[in-house]
């Protein structure tokens, strides 16, 4: 019988599940009552989360003068926001090392992702959406299905990326030919088995699908959108699939403009490399 995805991420989840800090972190954030110290409180348990907290909260990146110590000030200094993507970035990174090199280059891919998560949060903040830090994290993980499959068939994998690269073939289509199902069905269940919001699943689920119109349908189209324009960027593009230009492209988010696009774009270039390095500093990308 033909593995399924859940199977496929039932098989890897020994390697790829969460630390329980970043569970309980999400799920106190999820909650419609908390405060600092309950998420402070969760992380200062964990050694090595308040270690990479505090590391990047006195990187240059925030550009203090003077050092913070403390998980609690970090929080306070940094905000919730940015505070799941942070924890999520750096836990999710460390996950996925071991994948086979001739497969994928890591920084390559980490590149792509910071830029989608970059565009996606501002595509949202420029149409005022709620809850800005759902489409960044959508972003960043809009690809982690691949990885999945990059350690769990590789062979399989190979051959797709093969297809895509001499035979003009779609990324996704291939993976289905091949193994029944494709990354962003991989994906989501990952980050289902994670007990990631049901909206976040859905955009990683539904990132190629352009006709997508039901449940989380902001979502989805923010997520496709700066997968897009990250394809269409030459220092954020992924090396591993076909990606239509963003003059064939139409868009159906209410209040969305070419000129929305257009400065979203320029604002993405002046934020990119600074969270890249925030969130991956040198010698830390898997």
């Amino acid at each position: 019988m033909a593995l399924t995805a859940k199977e496929l991420v039932s098989g890897f989840l020994h390697l790829a599940s969460l630390p329980a800090v970043v569970i309980r972190v999400n799920e106190i954030l999820d909650s419609p009552h908390y405060s600092a110290q309950d998420v402070g409180d969760v992380i200062s348990k964990d050694p090595a989360m308040s270690v990479r907290l505090l590391k990047i909260v006195n990187s240059p990146f925030y550009g203090f003068t003077s050092s913070i110590d403390t998980i609690s000030r970090a929080i306070t200094i940094i905000g919730i926001e940015d505070l799941r993507d942070i924890i999520f970035s750096s836990s999710v990174a460390t996950i996925f090392k071991g994948v086979p090199n001739d497969l994928v280059d890591m920084e390559t891919f980490w590149r792509h992702s910071i830029y989608c998560a970059v565009i996606a949060r501002l595509l949202a903040s420029h149409l005022q959406l709620p809850n800005r830090e759902r489409y960044f994290l959508s972003g960043l993980l809009h690809d982690i299905g691949a990885l999945v499959i990059y350690h769990r068939l590789p062979e399989l994998a190979r051959e797709a990326l093969s297809q895509v690269k001499f035979n003009d073939a779609e990324l996704t289509s291939e993976e289905r030919k091949l193994l029944g199902f494709d990354h962003a069905q991989v994906g989501a269940e990952l980050l289902r088995n994670w007990r990631l919001p049901e909206n976040l699943i859905t955009a990683v689920e539904n990132h190629h699908n352009s006709d997508y119109n039901s449940d989380h349908q902001a979502e989805v189209q923010i997520t496709y959108l700066a997968n897009c324009i990250a394809n269409n960027t030459p220092h954020a593009r992924s090396s591993d699939t076909k990606h239509p230009a963003l003059d064939s492209l139409s868009w159906t988010l209410p209040g969305l403009s070419l000129d929305i696009l257009r400065q979203t774009i320029i604002e993405a270039e002046s934020q990119f490399e600074q969270t890249l390095h925030m969130l991956f500093p040198p010698n830390s990308k898997s």
